[in-house]
């Protein structure tokens, strides 16, 4: 009788201890599956926003042209000792100064950018929170 029921216990704690295998690995999925999902979401997005970036960056680009030799010409007309090459110099100055006041306005911003799945790795660590309480 006492075999029969040491068995019976074995058995019920290796069903027990297979369920809780196969609920660990069930969350392991689900767990992979949001980061990927996750991941694909955040590069959609970014795709998404590098086309307008990229039109209005070359549309930029070309006014910014337009407006260097334009202003050059325009420096060259206002004194016209000047010669044209310093024109283009002064205003090369003007843009380069802009540009990396504009550049090391944004390095500080970009260096807090995160690519990892947050709301994933969230989750992770609460599941596994939870597992180890019991």
């Amino acid at each position: 009788m006492a075999s029969q029921v040491e068995s019976e216990h074995d058995a019920s704690v290796a069903s027990l201890v297979g369920g809780i295998v196969q609920d660990a690995r069930e969350l392991l999925v689900e767990q992979m599956t949001l980061f990927q999902v996750e991941i694909k979401n955040q590069v959609h997005q970014t795709l998404m926003a590098f086309v307008p970036l990229g039109v209005g960056i070359a549309i930029a680009l070309t006014a910014l042209f337009l407006l260097g030799v334009g202003g050059a010409h325009f420096l060259c007309w206002e004194w016209p000792a000047l010669p044209l090459w310093a024109g283009f110099a002064i205003v090369g100055v003007g843009v380069a100064a802009v540009g990396a006041s504009l550049v090391a306005w944004a390095k500080p911003m970009l260096d807090k950018v995160s690519i990892t799945p947050d709301t994933a790795l969230k989750g992770l660590k609460e599941n596994l929170r939870w597992k180890t309480k019991k």
